[in-house]
């Protein structure tokens, strides 16, 4: 059975959470992971003190659910910049089974045990058991609503404050978790959203699972713990997710390597087009950002700028340094490099070959006069689009031997002139913002070139070398 990739931005998320694990919380972290804790500590101390519970404690079952939800916690199915922890089958058991009051200071006294037994197996950050102390404020907010609305045993009747409090749940971890991010990692809601959206469909699935032991254990608590067995099915697919992502990440990491490899085996070969590479790949990659692109575009204009001129390699030096314009017959074999490109790419596979498409669009037009296919509009992939309008202004702004830079002024006006011609509009829009930026202006400033240079340029921005 395939395995679907994994978003570029989930497994940057992911790769930056599992360098994290073993590391001190920074300042910002613990000061806000702090004042979370004391929250849930207030509010978790007054519900066991305050609120009346409907069952009396029992302390050998409350030890017994304590370690199930423990064994449950350690199944996790990493998910960006959290994880999933089909932790529902316990928790709603022990909601309806044990006094409910103290359920969110039980649930907090095994997610700390657990982090503290990794902590010293040195698999996560002593501090790290903060976390896990709020990790378990999730189970405050139902039990709460449980309390309020007197559904503190299973009763069929109490199913719409059993459904209230699930969405409860749901409502506190946005809040909580969006929080969190904005002071670890300063995450947009919106993504934490996306990643909460995951979370929630699961425990959605599985609340009615514990629901259903909680009834049937009614009579005899202890008998919801026959769920374990569940609990290690997901635990075995938790295993084999976490070695798909770790394959992942490895594999994308050698893709990464060996896109670099072929940069430095061109700049060995033309020490020029090494250089114009390196900028294309930072012009192209702020450019993807200016338009707001989603992950896979923006990873696709990096590599695709990193490699779009990699077929060069396949092109006679002879053609690459001539001084002056090519002739047709020397225009007719540059022309072949982003084919020659593409099937180097393409002999490499898996990811790169995906980059391969983009190599060879990456000097079409958006007319639909470009080569090698003649494609024009949206047929073009946009991360092409991104590295051939950027690929232009570098040329254009970039001095060579037998000829100056063009300023950066006309090379702007030049890319207005092709927009929508040569280029796409709306990269054009976005590229002009980024070289208009007075940082980027700063960090490229360039000798301005004198005016004469400017109409050598012409024939280049037409040919989109």
């Amino acid at each position: 059975m395939s395995t679907p990739p994994v978003p570029p931005l989930e497994e940057r998320l992911i790769e930056a959470t599992f360098e994290r694990r073993p590391q001190a919380l920074p300042a910002r972290e613990r000061a806000a992971e702090a004042a979370i804790a004391l929250l849930l500590l207030a509010a978790g101390v007054a519900l066991a003190v305050i609120a009346e519970p409907a069952r009396e404690f029992n302390a050998p079952l409350a030890a017994a659910f304590v370690a199930a939800y423990a064994l449950v916690h350690r199944v996790e199915f990493q998910m960006g910049d959290g994880n999933l922890v089909p932790t529902q089958v316990v928790l709603v058991p022990m909601l309806l089974l044990l006094p409910t009051p103290l359920v969110p200071l039980l649930v907090a006294l095994a997610t700390v045990c657990v982090t503290a037994a990794e902590a010293l197996h040195r698999r996560r950050s002593a501090e790290r058991a903060l976390l896990a102390f709020n990790d378990a404020g999730f189970s405050l907010a139902p039990a709460i609503v449980l309390v309020a609305f007197g559904a503190q045993t299973p009763s069929w009747s109490s199913w719409p404050v059993f459904a209230l409090a699930l969405a409860a749940q749901f409502g506190a971890d946005y809040v909580r978790e969006t929080v969190r991010a904005a002071a670890a990692t300063g995450l947009h809601p919106r993504v934490v959203a996306v990643e909460l959206a995951h979370a929630h469909r699961v425990d959605a699935m599985l609340a009615p699972v514990g629901l259903l032991a909680a009834f049937a254990a009614a009579d005899a608590p202890a008998a919801a713990l026959l769920v374990l067995p569940l609990v290690g099915l997901l635990s075995v697919f938790a295993r084999e997710r976490e070695a798909r992502i770790a394959q992942t990440i490895e594999l994308s990491h050698a893709y990464r390597g060996t896109a670099l490899l072929l940069r430095d085996l061109l700049e060995e070969d033309d020490e020029y087009t090494g250089h114009h590479t390196e900028d294309v790949v930072e012009l192209s990659v702020r450019v993807a950002a200016q338009m707001g692109v989603d992950d896979d575009v923006r990873r696709e204009a990096e590599l695709g700028a990193l490699l779009h001129d990699i077929g060069k390699i396949h092109v006679p030096d002879a053609i690459i340094n001539k001084p002056g314009p090519l002739d047709d017959e020397e225009w007719a074999i540059m022309k072949t490099h982003t084919v020659e490109g593409q099937k180097m790419l393409d002999q490499v596979g898996g990811l790169l070959a995906s980059i391969g498409v983009v190599v060879r669009a990456s000097h079409e037009r958006f007319d639909g006069g470009g080569y090698p296919d003649g494609l024009a509009g949206e047929q073009i992939p946009l991360a092409a689009r991104i590295v051939s309008a950027c690929d232009s202004f570098n040329a254009m702004t970039t001095t060579r031997s037998y000829r100056k830079a063009m300023p950066v002024a006309a090379a702007v006006d030049e890319l207005h002139r092709c927009s929508g011609t040569q280029f796409d509009p709306e990269v054009v829009r976005a590229l002009v913002a980024v070289v208009g930026d007075p940082g980027w202006q700063l960090a490229h400033a360039e000798a301005p070139a004198p005016a004469e240079a400017y109409d050598l340029h012409k024939e280049l921005v037409k040919k989109s070398t």
